[in-house]
């Protein structure tokens, strides 16, 4: 039995500007990072998102403040108070997939929080691993936990991170504090060399999530819960590029258990017992989502009229 979800979705980590280079020479300069990216994704569906962020009060800063507004997504204030706005470095290759090389800085702006006013708590790729951000991300968490459904997207940088034994205690204990876990099958192949992936899905949900969710990339996805394992496939499109899929999937996946009912730390019961179909239903539209975002270039996801209209 789902319940009603009260409250709006607090995205905790990196707004940054990216840079992309392309094959054929061209350059773009857009905002981005990966919490951004899901709190944009959000926004564009309808949900009320709010980013607890770092950035510089310079133009980068204000074009991503602006950015935000125009799909409806609020910055926490203080969020402005870095030296200077961070900056990442994209270069696509032919086929349209992403290396990153980054410029940044990252720490928790020092603001106050009303744990009572979010439905989801949402962090991941370089702001949930980065010191000193790291730690200040973690306590967020922690202090929201009990109002609040968690969710993870490691999203991982090797350029950024370090080695992956450096990186996995960190990324262990975000998923143990989670009750959802979005995860690439690139990400856990470079964590965990070697391992299948819905092996590494099914060890995550044992540590406490309620649903992990692996992405395939062209094939699809497959999420883990207590009632076994589901997947869909990836629809078919022309792909322009890769930039922001995995932030529009995990958007995507939060916004489609908030429309199950099943956000929210009284529904952590209804989450834990989600059934099959639930998530098929969840995964479709992800997958949806992510088709879209990929046909055209830069991290633009749909808008809800947009993906409705859309939809099959």
């Amino acid at each position: 039995m789902t319940g009603a979800v009260a409250g709006d979705a607090l995205v905790v980590g990196e707004a940054l500007i990216d840079v992309v280079h392309r094959a054929d020479g061209t350059v773009d300069v857009h905002p981005g990072g990966s919490p951004a990216n899901v709190a944009l994704t959000l926004g564009r569906l309808g949900r009320p998102a709010r980013l607890l962020t770092s950035f510089g009060t310079d133009a980068y800063g204000d074009r991503i403040r602006s950015w935000l507004r125009g799909s409806d997504v609020s910055v926490v204030d203080g969020s402005d108070g870095a030296a200077r706005t961070s900056v990442a470095t994209a270069r696509l290759s032919d086929t349209g997939s992403a290396t990153y090389e980054f410029e940044l800085e990252w720490a928790i702006p020092p603001v106050m929080l009303d744990p009572s006013e979010a439905a989801v708590v949402h962090t991941g790729s370089i702001g949930a691993v980065l010191e000193p951000g790291a730690t200040g991300v973690l306590s967020v968490l922690d202090a929201h936990r009990a109002h609040a459904t968690v969710t993870y997207d490691p999203n991982l940088r090797p350029s950024l991170m370090g080695s992956a034994a450096d990186v996995a205690p960190r990324v262990e204990a975000l998923v143990g504090r989670s009750d959802v876990v979005k995860v690439s099958d690139e990400d856990l192949a470079w964590l965990v060399p070697g391992r299948d992936p819905v092996d590494v899905a099914r060890g995550w949900l044992a540590q406490g999530p309620a649903l992990v969710v692996v992405t395939l990339g062209g094939e699809g996805a497959v999420a883990v819960s207590a009632q076994g394992v589901t997947g869909v496939p990836a629809q078919r499109v022309e792909v322009v590029d890769t930039v922001g899929a995995g932030d529009s999937f995990m958007g995507a996946l939060i916004d489609g258990l908030w429309h199950e009912g099943l956000l929210g730390a009284s529904n952590r019961p209804a989450l834990r017992a989600i059934s099959g179909d639930a998530v098929e239903r969840v995964l479709s539209r992800c997958v949806h989502v992510a088709a879209i975002t990929v046909s055209r270039a830069g991290a633009n996801p749909p808008r809800r009229a947009e993906l409705e209209a859309t939809e099959l």
